[in-house]
């Protein structure tokens, strides 16, 4: 591009103008990236943070069912639900199944995993069946271990059968039992999922680091511990937060559909305890403390797994 510009003299001259410089196209993707991002930020204000804020809201209220009045509680519902002993019952329990099915299913989950990822014959269809509880809806499931547990069901003819009638018990109906029965549930429901998981990341692992140490005198066991779970140690971090939460605020549909959270608060969990007050008792103010408590161990709970599971180089 040229412009005419006069000089000392009078005269006219030509002049080389240099074109201007394009935006920089990594500015144009940034917006543009940005305004993509929208939609999805305010769906997650709207339908997460504001959900959350709302239970921190009426944890503060006296709000006794949907439709009655609201008052202002302040602290008086932390009080009560700190002296109700139903909620330590439930905390114990929450407790008990955490403590017991989160390692089992972890570990559990983890040689399986190992084992599919070794290709053995058939693993294509071990595949399948490990993931078919994944694929069963939470009724059906509920459904498949009331007609297992129930007093005239499969596990206690199969114990009469080999004649170990007298170890036959109404399972879900004991106390002494009905906790233990939603622990297998849970860790039924969840293994077969999570080993697929293991066996996908495990398979992403370069064989030659297995054929190493078999060939130093390592058998699987070793190679599996020693080797394989030191390489994916911070993607069986992740798995196992995953299964901490689903364990802890996932319960409740179980003890719902099985226990009801009987007999007496033996099988009560803290998630389970949130909606039999919020939706049976119609205390809202009580549901929501809850809420915030089960929230904050949530908290805690995934901060101490990132920080067992952290890698050490």
């Amino acid at each position: 591009m040229t412009t005419l510009t006069t000089t000392p003299d009078g005269s006219a001259a030509r002049r080389s103008v240099p074109p201007p410089s394009p935006a920089p196209a990594g500015g144009r993707r940034r917006q543009s990236g940005t305004v993509l991002a929208v939609p999805a930020l305010v769906w997650y204000l709207v339908f997460m943070v504001g959900p959350l804020l709302a239970i921190f809201v009426i944890a503060a209220l006296h709000w006794p069912g949907m439709l009655q009045p609201v008052s202002f509680a302040g602290l008086d519902n932390a009080r009560v639900v700190l002296d109700d002993p139903v909620f330590w019952d439930a905390v114990r329990n929450t407790a008990v199944q955490l403590a017991v099915a989160v390692p089992v299913m972890i570990v559990c989950a983890f040689m399986l995993g190992y084992y599919v990822a070794q290709r053995p014959p058939g693993h294509r269809v071990v595949r399948y069946l490990l993931f078919i509880p994944g694929l069963i809806s939470t009724p059906a499931k509920a459904m498949v271990f009331y007609a297992a547990l129930s007093p005239d069901g499969l596990l206690n003819g199969g114990l009469e059968s080999v004649g170990l009638g007298s170890l036959a018990d109404a399972w879900l109906a004991s106390p002494s039992t009905a906790l233990a029965c939603l622990i297998a549930l849970d860790i039924w429901a969840g293994i077969g999922f999570t080993a697929v998981l293991f066996a996908a990341r495990l398979g992403s692992v370069p064989d030659e680091l297995g054929e190493a140490a078999q060939l130093d005198g390592a058998g699987h066991w070793r190679t599996m511990w020693s080797v394989h779970f030191p390489v994916i140690r911070d993607y069986v971090g992740v798995v196992t937060m995953l299964q901490f939460l689903w364990t802890l605020f996932g319960s409740a549909q179980h003890v719902l559909l099985l226990t009801q959270g009987g007999p007496g608060t033996s099988s009560t969990t803290l998630s389970f305890l949130v909606y039999q007050k919020a939706f049976i008792a119609a205390d809202l103010g009580y549901s929501q403390t809850v809420g915030v408590l089960l929230f904050l161990a949530g908290l805690v709970g995934l901060l101490t797994i990132r920080r067992v599971f952290r890698q050490n180089y």
